[in-house]
C-alpha cells in the first residue's frame, strides 16, 4: 500500500463526543482479532465508502475519517488488504501489541484523524 493512501474509518455516533472522534473508534473490538476494519482510500471514495457502509451493509456511521498508512506504520501497525468481505476492504493490524500500546496506538490515530478532519461528514 501506498504510504500516503488514506484508510477511511466509518465513525459510530456514540465514538463522536464533544465535537471529536474519541479513540475508541481507531481501536479494535476483541471480536475483530485485533485488526481494524478501514476502506482503502485508492479504491474508493469517502463518501462511497460511507454509503457502501450505511445502505449495503446496513451499520451506523456519523462520517468518515481517515489515517494514512504511513501513520499506521509510525505506530507499529500494519495496513494490509483484505478483499473479503468487499474489495475495497482492508485492515490495520494491531497483532502483536499489548494492550497498553494498542490504546496508545489508537490514541495517536485518533488524534492523527481528527487534525486531518472529516473527509464525508458528519451526518445526523
Amino acid at each position: 500500500m501506498n504510504r500516503d493512501a488514506l484508510l477511511f474509518r466509518q465513525i459510530h455516533p456514540s465514538f463522536f463526543v464533544g465535537g471529536r472522534v474519541s479513540s475508541q473508534a481507531f481501536k479494535p473490538f476483541p471480536k475483530d482479532d485485533n485488526r481494524l476494519s478501514v476502506y482503502d482510500g485508492d479504491q474508493i471514495t469517502a463518501e462511497d465508502a460511507w454509503r457502501h457502509y450505511i445502505y449495503a451493509l446496513k451499520n451506523a456511521s456519523t462520517g468518515v475519517m481517515a489515517v494514512t498508512v504511513a501513520e499506521c506504520h509510525d505506530q507499529d501497525l500494519r495496513p494490509e488488504h483484505d478483499p473479503d468481505p468487499f474489495p475495497e476492504h482492508a485492515v490495520i493490524d494491531f497483532s502483536g501489541l499489548s494492550k497498553r500500546d494498542i490504546k496508545s496506538a489508537a490514541k495517536k490515530l485518533a488524534e492523527c484523524a481528527n487534525k486531518r478532519g472529516w473527509q464525508y461528514g458528519p451526518v445526523d
